[in-house]
């Protein structure tokens, strides 16, 4: 395991550990700050969101989305290289956020502070509430989500985020998605337990790793759009004939346990 040993995944609590607090960091190339008025005339007219209770600045801002409470704080100073640095290997997402984010000046904490809502339309709001800050802010650079070790650049968060308005899941801006291409593939889920739920592993497949990551993102989405809880000794599929296996066992790309998907 020596090599991807410095990849592995600290999965928190193995299966179900989650908070109630959510959290995101939107980056910036300079010390010019956001514009709390921008970001809620967004949020009501791009979004059709009701915005209430605003109190604070373009400093530290408390305000309402609908039912759930959202917190937004102003950092001049950027977030510490060596946190960026130590995952920039394995985010296939950004490939150049090292050379991009060498302009990073400071960032935002962006919070969704309540659980008056389901875990998906608390990421939903904190999904919009980046997207906001990040198409009002002209020096934005994109979003990094610690928990899921996640690091978005703008654009792409923006196209993602606009799955939205279609009433689909940017799965992609919520569970970072790691492809493993050796002589066979495999794939492995981090983010899930922001869900209450387990990891996925996929491990030594024959199929490739794009084909796998379709088929992940597939079973992820049902996972978290249903509400679903796979369970070991179980099997899934998406036709009456398919059925992989399920088992639970110690994760191989992750600390802890996850479950194994047998295809």
């Amino acid at each position: 395991m020596g090599f991807f040993d410095k990849f592995k995944k600290k999965n928190k609590d193995n299966t179900q550990a989650k908070s109630s607090v959510i959290i995101s960091m939107p980056m910036f190339n300079s010390d010019e700050n956001y514009s709390l008025e921008k970001i809620v005339y967004d949020l009501k007219t791009y979004w059709n969101l009701t915005v209430s209770e605003i109190s604070g600045d373009d400093s530290v801002a408390t305000f309402k989305v609908e039912d759930e409470t959202v917190a937004i704080a102003f950092m001049p100073a950027p977030i510490p290289s060596e946190e960026l640095d130590s995952i920039m290997g394995f985010n296939y997402l950004w490939k150049n956020a090292k050379e991009e984010l060498s302009t990073l000046k400071s960032h935002a904490i962006v919070s969704v502070l309540g659980n008056n809502t389901g875990d998906v339309e608390r990421f939903k709001i904190l999904t919009k509430v980046n997207a906001s800050i990040l198409r009002t802010t002209d020096n934005s650079l994109g979003i990094y989500q610690g928990s899921q070790t996640l690091l978005l650049p703008k654009n792409l968060f923006l196209d993602f985020a606009d799955f939205l308005l279609e009433d689909m899941l940017p799965i992609q801006l919520w569970v970072y998605i790691g492809i493993i291409n050796d002589e066979k593939s495999s794939i492995y889920t981090y983010g899930m337990q922001e869900f209450g739920k387990s990891e996925v592993e996929i491990i030594n497949s024959t199929m490739s790793g794009s084909e796998l990551y379709d088929f992940l993102l597939s079973i992820l989405n049902y996972i978290i759009e249903s509400d679903v809880t796979l369970n070991d000794g179980e099997t899934i599929g998406f036709s009456a004939e398919q059925k992989i296996k399920i088992t639970k066992s110690k994760a191989i790309y992750l600390d802890g346990d996850s479950l194994k998907l047998e295809i």
